[in-house]
Parts: structure tokens; C-alpha cells; sequence
């Protein structure tokens, strides 16, 4: 089975959204080095989860016996989790995920006062991009005292008065207790989906990109690189020709080629498939130099069928607004202004070359992309030696 939505968890630092996965999942998705240092998500993890029900109780569960009666439950629906970085300095990380995702669920420790730094920034991200399934999780409530959760609680809903999430659901839990995890389950297993596009052209974006061959492997058992990421639209089988764009640069300077390969491989966290549509996280193996794809080098590509990805460019326009911050306040864009350009999964550099009233502006690119109209961006600009998400719009 396939994952029909992908979840993302955002929130502060620390607030426990990588716990609260692995409670949901059984996965810890912090597995890189760097990561299990600091103890701070870096890269955006990933994991899965089977959603049961148990006729007998009429309740979901992501056990596969009923906690209720202990009797056998079905599977109702597999879901797709995307944990988030909340540090500060990862905020374009945290951007990127939204790209792909179709709902939210958004962490609030109990144990600190609402609302955060990256609690505003993240809030933010979800009012931009305009992703309404959002369930709010009190986390970390074994932390503190019944009447300093009730106070955070309306810490909280003060905090979300104006926001996409002004009338999300707030639950309470304890992810290493387990506790209240049933009545969060309930609420994902009732988030519902708009129809999939999936007899569309295929458009999928890439957030991950790897080489799965280890050290010392001889020449002719080496695999080709794995890219990883989700299919917004249409779908793709094994053994189809794919294009991946912008793809690299053969010499130093000239402009990227379009990378072509076959898919030998999709899969699913451990999951085979044959055929893909919208939904889930996917792992995709090819015939690509591995190379080419360690250490997250296709990231922020858009994958296809060859000949219908677009024209790569080194310079958008988009018709944008001014953020309404309650952290600060955010002057008016500028001609000759660096900013960090999030679009799709790509997240780079650029310069404001022009700006015309109405609200468009054009950007030149440091390092070209793929852009389809509509497509939603977020711009961040340089305030106190930090990038703050500043405005946010879409491509004309």
C-alpha cells in the first residue's frame, strides 16, 4: 500500500517533534552523525505509518491488535510523516517540507511559553502556503502541572486568534508516555484529502537524494543514485524513463543539462512498488552516476517524464505580498536586494532586479531552477545578520 497524504511536523526547537515521530512510527529519524551530536534535527526525516481500525470498538489505532479488546483490526490507511527542522537557522529546510505536504501537525511544548521564536516562524510557513488540515499538539504535558497546562493551552489559543489554525484542534500529549496518542491518532486518521491529480503529467519534487552503495563495493555491484521526494501530480512505473531538472553542469560555468535515467527501483521506506501516484514519501532507484546524488545533490530538482519538464531559468517573477509579522516589522522590498528564494524543494540565493507596482517582482537566480505558474514562493531576507521570512507570493 501506498501513503495517500504526507504529514508534516513543525514547531520550535525542541519541542519534540522527532519524539513525537518515533511514537507515531516506531522510526527515530535523526540518523545522521551531525545530528545525533547536537541533538537537533538538520535534514528533513522521514517515516511511515499504518492507520488500523477495529470494527468491534469503532476506533482507529496505529496497533495492529486493538488496544481496546485486543482483537484484530484492518488497515484503514497509510500515512507518510515528514519531521521538520525547527532550529532557526534551518527555517529553509522547514520551508521546503511544505512543499509537499497536504497536512500538518504542529508542536507546542507545555513546558515553555507560547509562543517561541520558531513557533511564529513556523505559523508563518502554514499561513503562506495555505495548508488548512492542521491538528496543534500540546507536547511534553508529563512536564508540567495541570493548572501550568491549562495555561499554556491559552497561551496558545491567544496565539492562534488570526492564524490558519485559529480553529484547528489542540491536543495533549506525552510522547514518551504514550499518553493521549490514541486521541491524536484519531484526529489523523480523519484528515481528509482533495482528489489526487494523477492522470496529469508526472511532476514529482525531490527532497532527498543518496548513494546506497557502501564503501569497498566492487565496480560491477554498484547501484545507481536514489532520489527521493513526492509526486504531486500523475504517476510513474518501474522501468519508465524519467528526466530530472535542472540536472549538473558538464564544464565549470556553462548551464545545467537535464539529467534522463530509467527507474529500476520505487519503493516506500521498506515498501515495494510497482506504480506510484501523488502521496507518500518515495525512495526512486536509477541509473544515475551514484555520484551525482550523494549527499543530497539533486535536491531541489523537479523530476518528470522526458521532454515535459520545463525550461530551466535563472530568473522568476512573481506577484508577492508583505508577511504580517507579530515579531517584528517588515519593511518593503528592494531593487539590488539579496534574498533566499524557497520554490518548491529548491532553496537558493537571488537578486531583486526589479519591481513594479502591484506587487511583482523579478528575481535573478545564483543557481537556476524549474518553476511552473502558479507555483507557490517564499522570499526571506537578511534582518540582524539572520535570513527572516519576509514575503511570500507566486510565479507569473
Amino acid at each position: 500500500m501506498q501513503a495517500d497524504i504526507n504529514i508534516g511536523l513543525l514547531g520550535h526547537v525542541d519541542h519534540g517533534k522527532t519524539t513525537l515521530t518515533k511514537a507515531l512510527t516506531g522510526k527515530w529519524t535523526d540518523t545522521h552523525s551531525e545530528e545525533m551530536k547536537r541533538g537537533i534535527s538538520i535534514r528533513l526525516g522521514y517515516a511511515d505509518a499504518y492507520i488500523y481500525y477495529c470494527p468491534k470498538c469503532k476506533k482507529v489505532t496505529i496497533k495492529k491488535k486493538c488496544p481496546g479488546c485486543g482483537g484484530k483490526t484492518e488497515v484503514k490507511r497509510k500515512i507518510s510523516f515528514v519531521d521538520a527542522p525547527g532550529h532557526e537557522t534551518l527555517m529553509t529546510t522547514a520551508i521546503s517540507a511544505a512543499s509537499i505536504l497536504d497536512a500538518a501537525l504542529f508542536l507546542i511544548a507545555a513546558n515553555e511559553k507560547c509562543p517561541q521564536p520558531q513557533t511564529i516562524e513556523h505559523m508563518l510557513v502554514l499561513d503562506t502556503t495555505g495548508i488548512k488540515n492542521i491538528i496543534v499538539v500540546q507536547t511534553k504535558v508529563d512536564l508540567v502541572t495541570k493548572e501550568k497546562a491549562i495555561e499554556n493551552y491559552r497561551e496558545i489559543k491567544e496565539f492562534l486568534k488570526g492564524t490558519i489554525a485559529e480553529n484547528a484542534p489542540i491536543i495533549p500529549v506525552s510522547a514518551h508516555n504514550g499518553l493521549n496518542l490514541d486521541a491524536l491518532v484519531e484526529g489523523i486518521g480523519a484528515i481528509k484529502i482533495e482528489d489526487r491529480k494523477k492522470d496529469a503529467p508526472l511532476r514529482m519534487y525531490l527532497s532527498r537524494s543518496f548513494d546506497i552503495n557502501k564503501p569497498g563495493n566492487e565496480i560491477e555491484k554498484l547501484k545507481g543514485g536514489v532520489v527521493g521526494g513526492s509526486i504531486v501530480e500523475g504517476s510513474l512505473k518501474t522501468g519508465e524513463k524519467i528526466e530530472m531538472s535542472p540536472g549538473i553542469s558538464r564544464k565549470e560555468g556553462s548551464p545545467p543539462e537535464p539529467l534522463v535515467s530509467k527507474v529500476t527501483a520505487l519503493r516506500e521506506e521498506s515498501d515495494k512498488l510497482e506504480e506510484a501516484g501523488p502521496g507518500g514519501l518515495l525512495a526512486i532507484g536509477t541509473t544515475i552516476d551514484p555520484a551525482l546524488t550523494k549527499s543530497d545533490g539533486l535536491v531541489g530538482s523537479v523530476l518528470g517524464r522526458p521532454g515535459e519538464v520545463p525550461k530551466v531559468t535563472n530568473e522568476i517573477t512573481i506577484r508577492y505580498n508583505i508577511l504580517k509579522r507579530p515579531d517584528m516589522k517588515v519593511q518593503l522590498l528592494r531593487e539590488n536586494e539579496p534574498v533566499v528564494v524557497n520554490v518548491h524543494t529548491y532553496t537558493g540565493v537571488g537578486v531583486i532586479t526589479k519591481l513594479v507596482k502591484g506587487g511583482k517582482a523579478t528575481i535573478r537566480l545564483k543557481r537556476p531552477t524549474v518553476v511552473y505558474d502558479d507555483m507557490h514562493v517564499a522570499l526571506s531576507r537578511r534582518v540582524d545578520q539572520r535570513w527572516r521570512l519576509s514575503a511570500w507570493g507566486t510565479v507569473v
